[in-house]
């Protein structure tokens, strides 16, 4: 591990070496890849194994290898007419396949990496949105409906001109490799497009590039956000912006020597653009277990033998992952093992120091985002950790916390602790043209340059970043953006509701859940029940299903008669804090929620009399939502 970012310092003293246009960095993924294989040819590269086994069958490729079959994909692309303003799209678990395509799609065009999870209705929005020319998926393959999904969404999306499919037949050994394709569910198509099979046409191409690489920056790739309404907005990211990134892991985390095992999936920036283009700038070796990642069969039972079996040095990770990983002891060789990233959502603080016992390891806690090309900041790796911090700016990252006004126009800059928006300028950030809709990117910067995150934080008086809230009305449900507008309206499609507020209600697992307050029609005698199975069968995605909805008479409001969420948030936090305090038979309790200037909303508890002080303190601090004690 490189160790040379331990301290604002540190970070002042790489960025002052030389402004970033002067960084000896290529200009695109194709010499980026390039250059790494010249010197790291005959390294691992890129692992894959379709089972979590730490003996099961894995298939690894050298940089040299991972080079060809990259360069094989985009010599395929370009000659089924994919040119550098056309689209390749894919809707793919984690695979070696996957790999391929990512690169080799922006080598030739445009990547577009679409979650497999969505339906065939969303999946053909992003498809319709972006303009995608080619798909890759998956052929039929038991316990999956990828290929059926896709097809039905490719007959919704006329732009579509080919689809190769991935057979992940070729991983299996016998005598699993003989009985799947008996069992092979087959794939109904309705859609004009014609079908190939991917390893097939890739095995035609040429180990070298049959067209000239691209004369400098240009757009790359296209990432959906959030996924649960059906117009999704697709960022748009640049060569230099996924440059940067992998020029950061590079520079303060990784070499050559490096194993990282990465079970998040590839169709979202933090696997796709940080983890690989990290290994790409520095020669790392990725290892990505099953498809589903940390969703596959036995990957957390066997996760601690995976590190011992690849000597992994370095863990990708999210708090959902770490929570289901302290629930396994500890079973294996981890020696190895140096560090954890965790991104995506807030850490709690128990959570930190349950991995931290258990292993001995560090987490380090970041931040990022789609649509700066995603990374932002993180608690350096070597130097003083603020827990629940999300740490300090990468070098040639400008952070400032802002007051803005709905054009951009900035009303102040914020003083040291002061909450206001987040607003990032960096090579990640594409100025003026974030999204793929023009009309997304009115009012989205600030001064021309600053991305405006819609996160609210501050900045402490070390440099470290704290995020408090958002500023956008999301809910992050283990990372994943879930949108309330979609949950409010499919309730108020119910004769019975006239008003609904969503929220995301704290969760020690996921960060947040979706919960829901709703005041019915004077008159209604609609229950919670009812209404729950009623907004279930309107909501598409099932991470966005209400876990709790609650009749109030009446909903707090505004002066002009909007639902009033900051009351809402304080009575979820109510609720499931005493939930948890009562379940651990903790003589406590939450008297009231109040809004500081620093933390956002924090929760004032109460003892009621002799309790144990450090067990209320290990129970809430399953949270990421900050308290206090009221006496």
């Amino acid at each position: 591990m490189v160790g040379n970012f331990a301290s604002v310092a540190d970070r002042n003293a790489i960025q002052n070496e030389m402004p970033w246009d002067d960084r000896d960095v290529p200009e695109t993924i194709y010499g980026l890849l390039s250059r790494t294989t010249q010197k790291f040819g005959s390294r691992n590269a890129m692992s894959f194994q379709l089972f979590s086994g730490p003996d099961d069958k894995a298939e690894t490729l050298t940089w040299q290898d991972f080079h060809d079959r990259c360069v094989q994909a985009a010599n395929l692309f370009r000659s089924l007419g994919i040119g550098e303003k056309d689209v390749v799209a894919f809707v793919l678990p984690n695979c070696n396949e996957t790999l391929f395509t990512l690169l080799g799609g922006s080598i030739a065009g445009i990547v577009n990496p679409i979650n497999p999870l969505l339906d065939a209705e969303q999946i053909a929005a992003i498809l319709r949105e972006t303009g995608a020319r080619v798909v890759v998926t998956l052929r039929g393959f038991p316990k999956t409906d990828v290929s059926q999904k896709t097809a039905d969404a490719v007959a919704m999306a006329p732009d579509v001109e080919t689809v190769l499919e991935v057979d992940l037949l070729r991983y299996l050994t016998p005598p699993k490799s003989w009985i799947v394709p008996l069992v092979r569910p087959k794939t109904t198509v309705r859609h004009k497009a014609r079908v190939l099979n991917f390893m097939k046409e890739l095995a035609r191409q040429n180990t070298r590039l049959d067209f000239p690489d691209s004369d400098g920056d240009r757009i790359c790739a296209y990432f959906h956000t959030g996924g649960t309404t059906g117009m999704p907005k697709v960022a748009q990211q640049r060569y230099s912006g996924q440059v940067y990134n992998g020029w950061l892991g590079q520079r303060l985390l990784f070499t050559e020597t490096d194993t990282l095992i990465c079970p998040l999936p590839l169709f979202h920036v933090f696997a796709a653009v940080v983890v690989l283009n990290a290994a790409l700038s520095s020669g790392a070796h990725v290892v990505f277990p099953t498809p589903q990642g940390y969703r596959g069969a036995g990957v957390f039972d066997n996760f601690w033998k995976l590190i011992e079996r690849w000597k992994v040095s370095f863990v990708i990770t999210v708090p959902t992952a770490i929570a289901a990983l302290m629930q396994r002891k500890v079973d294996a060789d981890i020696s190895s093992l140096h560090l954890a990233f965790s991104g995506s959502a807030p850490l709690p603080v128990e959570l930190y120091n349950r991995f931290e016992k258990a292993t001995g390891v560090t987490i380090v806690e970041g931040y990022g985002l789609t649509e700066a090309t995603c990374l932002v900041s993180c608690n350096p790796p070597e130097g003083a950790k603020k827990i629940g911090s999300v740490g300090i700016p990468f070098p040639h990252t400008d952070v400032r916390i802002l007051h803005c006004e709905p054009d951009g126009s900035i009303t102040r800059e914020c003083a040291v602790d002061e909450i206001g928006e987040i607003c990032v300028s960096n090579p990640g950030v594409f100025p003026g043209r974030t999204y793929t809709d023009s009309d997304k990117n009115i009012g989205l910067f600030a001064e021309e340059r600053f991305l405006r995150t819609g996160d609210l934080g501050r900045l402490d008086a070390d440099g470290y970043l704290w995020i408090t809230g958002r500023a956008k009305d999301l809910i992050i449900r283990g990372g994943h953006n879930i949108d309330p507008a979609e949950i409010e309206e499919a309730l108020l499609a119910h004769q019975s509701v006239a008003f609904a507020g969503a929220i995301g209600q704290p969760d020690a697992f996921a960060g947040e859940l979706p919960c829901v307050y709703v005041e019915l029609v004077e008159g209604a005698d609609a229950d919670s029940a009812e209404l729950l199975k009623f907004a279930r069968g309107r909501i598409h995605e099932h991470a966005a299903h209400p876990k709790h909805l609650e009749i109030l008479d009446e909903l707090p409001k505004t002066a002009v008669g909007k639902v009033f969420k900051p009351d809402l948030r304080k009575r979820a936090i109510m609720r499931v804090y005493n939930a948890a305090l009562h379940r651990a038979d903790l003589a406590a309790e939450v008297v009231d929620v109040v809004e500081d200037k620093k933390r956002g909303l924090v929760a004032r508890v109460r003892a009621n009399g002799d309790v144990d002080r450090e067990a209320v303190m290990h129970k809430l601090g399953e949270f990421t939502r900050p308290w206090e004690w009221a006496d």
